[in-house]
């Protein structure tokens, strides 16, 4: 009888049977339609106040999973021919606890020689991710990335920055400014999902 209940318990709830710990919930966060329209990315929006193509969202809900997406491109001015890429991202992730795979994500994050940062008082842990890519055919190419990820019981978000510049062209992107926006930014986003 015993055996027979471990049997169900690990084929319908690993989680509990892997880590010993329940899922979290998605606490107070909940599931918008368009997190394009919700995340109101204010400050990068003040960076790059022109707009790039049009945004483009999608929301899926699940008994176990609810995730919410956004990608958009912004320039300095209608008239730039480069523009940088935003993306933002949450799940709220209802029947298994996210810690260990937020955990998993950071060490990839490194093995990719990302630099990582942690981020005091976001969520109950939060980390910045920061790499500079040269390009493998023309070194003076630089292609930047800095992420922002954050896990909060049972949300996880992440916004990320990309663009590019080269050397003696074009003009180096401001890490510190990037980087208080991502924090900024992701501090509104999360009070719009209840946060």
């Amino acid at each position: 009888m015993a055996s027979a209940v471990w049997a169900t318990a690990v084929l319908t709830v690993p989680s509990l049977v892997a880590t010993g710990r329940k899922a979290p919930g998605p606490g107070p966060y909940h599931l918008v339609s368009d997190i394009c329209t919700t995340a109101k990315l204010t400050s990068f929006e003040q960076l790059y106040p022109s707009q790039y193509g049009k945004p483009y969202h999608y929301a899926t809900r699940h008994p176990a999973l609810d995730d919410m997406y956004c990608s958009q491109y912004l320039k300095k001015t209608g008239a730039d021919t480069d523009y940088v890429s935003l993306y933002v991202e949450a799940q709220l992730h209802k029947a298994v606890d996210p810690e260990p795979e937020f955990e998993a994500q950071r060490s990839g994050l490194q093995q990719r020689k990302y630099q990582i940062t942690s981020v005091p008082d976001l969520g109950q842990e939060a980390y910045l991710g920061y790499l500079d890519d040269p390009s493998s055919s023309d070194s003076s190419w630089h292609y930047i990335t800095h992420v922002l990820y954050v896990r909060d019981r049972g949300l996880t978000y992440y916004l990320s920055w990309s663009g590019s510049f080269q050397e003696g062209k074009t003009t180096v992107p401001d890490r510190e400014q990037i980087r208080q926006a991502l924090v900024v930014d992701s501090r509104a986003v999360l009070r719009a999902l209840g946060g």
